[in-house]
Order: C-alpha cells, then structure tokens, then sequence
C-alpha cells in the first residue's frame, strides 16, 4: 500500500506531488463512501484523535469531528475557552496531559504560526495542523484543489486569482504553494496593504485591479478580511472595500467569459460577495465544504496508516 512522505500534516510545504495525488485518490474512495446510505467504515477503529482548537472554527471543526466519526475513531474534543490554557498552561503541558490519556492523533488549530511545528519535534503523536496563526491551513488547500479538479478535470494551466486579505491569510499561502505545485497559474488581487512584502518570492502575480483579474482567471477563490489580525487600520472601510474589491452579480455578467467563485468561509456577505454571487451556480462553496470531510478523512487515513 502507498504511504505518505511524511509523518505530520504540518503544511503544504512539507508535501510533494506524490504525496497529493496519494490523499487526493484517497478521498475519490471515501466521497462515494459519504454518499452512500451507510456512511461510516471501521478504518480507524481503536484509534483517539484529539482536537485541539484554541482558535473560533465552525466548518474546520466540525469537518474534523464528522471525519474522524465516519472512520469510527475515538474523539476528544478541546477548546481553549473553557480549559486551564485560561489559567497559564502552556501548550505543552496541555498537549503531554492530553497524550497522557493515550492519545494517538492530535488536530489542531492555534494562533501563534509554527505552533503546530513546534508540538512535531516535542511529542510523541501525529499532528494534523488545522491552521496556525498566519502560517498555513493545509487541509483547505488540499480541498480547494480538489475541488476544482472535481469541477475541471485537471489542475494544470489554470488560472487562479486569490483575491483579498493575502497579508493574514493562510489560507492564501497553502493554496499558492498547493495549486503552484499542481502546476496551476496562480495570481493575487487586492489592495497593496493587503500584500505580504514576500510575494515576488512565492512566484505569483499581482492585480491591483479586481475587473482586470477576473477576467484573466478561471477560477476566484475569494478571502474574508480578517479585521481580528490588523493590529492598525490598512484601508479605509469595509464600505470603500467592497465598493472596490467586493464581487456581485453585475460584474460578473459583464465579464468576457464565465468564471468559477469560491470561497473557504466564513463569508461576509455585502463585503468581498454579495449573497447572489455566493448562491449562484458561479459558486463551488458548498462543494468545497463538502470535499472538506473527503479530504479530511484521507489524510486522517493515510496518516493512521504510519503510527507505530
């Protein structure tokens, strides 16, 4: 049987092509499985995963859990609202008190970048990095370009604008290093204070403006503004950027030829989509969230597969 390069699933960067090709063919099986009347298969049987969110998350977290149901594995879930993380634990001790119960996998969400690198090199378990800080969130990178291999057929030679908050995003940064390495063309769009001062180094374009790379691209992976990261103000309102960068149905009926609308969520509607575009036929949205537990389930699975 195939196995994965690595022992973690700590970003994109950590992968090769091989290795998402392997969990993309391993999520083909395990979608007809999630559309069956019977959905759950006994894979991960005797094995504990923990969840370890010490960050808000809807979908990422729920995903997760219903993932790691569907392979019948034993699931702990934590948040760091209502633990002793409020108390001064630190991470490490929270984690070994975790592991301490024999846990096997640890999924996990933290705001500092690299916190889930950190755990890797610390502990004895499996860690899956459910977005860390600003850093990366490999496994919606993974289901982003699944689905739209899904809708296309193929990867290659696409063109893909991200559009949106570049700067704190880290969905932006796994999708470019996941969609570049499936030898996608990958632009960004938004405003300049919005950029990371390193994008000349990921190899992508930029757009300043949002008509220009909506008609270059195939597909728009649209962002939210994440006004929780700005420590100081980078542009002027959320009226003025949506005026600017927000997509509705007009523009995108006046575009020279039909384009694919996705986003990772949350959405906010009236800002970067206004509800007739997000629940448009345009829109992937819920077939990315639905790929989601696919994705989720393969790389638990493929995973699972190296624990001693």
């Amino acid at each position: 049987m195939e196995n994965l390069s690595v022992n973690h699933l700590l970003g994109i960067k950590y992968l090769n092509r091989k290795d998402i090709d392997l969990i993309f063919k391993t999520s083909d099986n395990f979608k007809k499985i999630i559309n069956q009347p019977i959905k759950k298969v006994p894979s991960l049987r005797d094995v504990t995963i923990a969840n370890l969110f010490f960050e808000n998350s809807t979908r990422t977290k729920l995903s997760f859990e219903i993932a790691e149901k569907r392979l019948s594995a034993d699931v702990l879930n934590f948040s760091s609202a209502a633990s002793s993380v409020k108390k001064g634990e630190t991470l490490l001790d929270t984690v070994n008190n975790i592991l301490a119960m024999k846990v096997d996998m640890v999924v996990m969400r933290h705001p500092n970048p690299g916190a889930s690198v950190f755990l890797s090199r610390n502990i004895d378990a499996s860690i899956i990095n459910a977005g860390d800080g600003t850093h990366e969130h490999p496994t919606q990178a993974l289901l982003d370009a699944y689905s739209i291999r899904e809708k296309f057929g193929e990867i290659n030679s696409k063109k893909i604008v991200i559009i949106g908050d570049i700067l704190h995003s880290r969905v932006a940064l796994s999708n470019i290093f996941c969609l570049k390495m499936l030898g996608a063309n990958v632009s960004v769009c938004g405003p300049m204070t919005l950029m990371p001062k390193y994008l000349k180094d990921l190899g992508v374009n930029y757009f300043a403006n949002l008509k220009d790379a909506l008609n270059w691209c195939d597909i728009a992976n649209v962002l939210r503004i994440q006004l929780e990261r700005q420590d100081v103000k980078l542009f002027p309102s959320l009226r003025e950027y949506a005026n600017t960068y927000g997509i509705n149905k007009n523009i995108l009926e006046n575009l020279n030829d039909e384009i694919t609308i996705m986003h990772p969520g949350p959405i906010n509607r009236g800002v970067e989509l206004t509800s007739d575009v997000a629940d448009s036929s345009h829109s992937l949205i819920l077939d990315q969230v639905e790929n989601g537990v696919a994705i989720r389930m393969a790389v638990l699975y493929l995973l699972a597969n190296k624990l001693n």
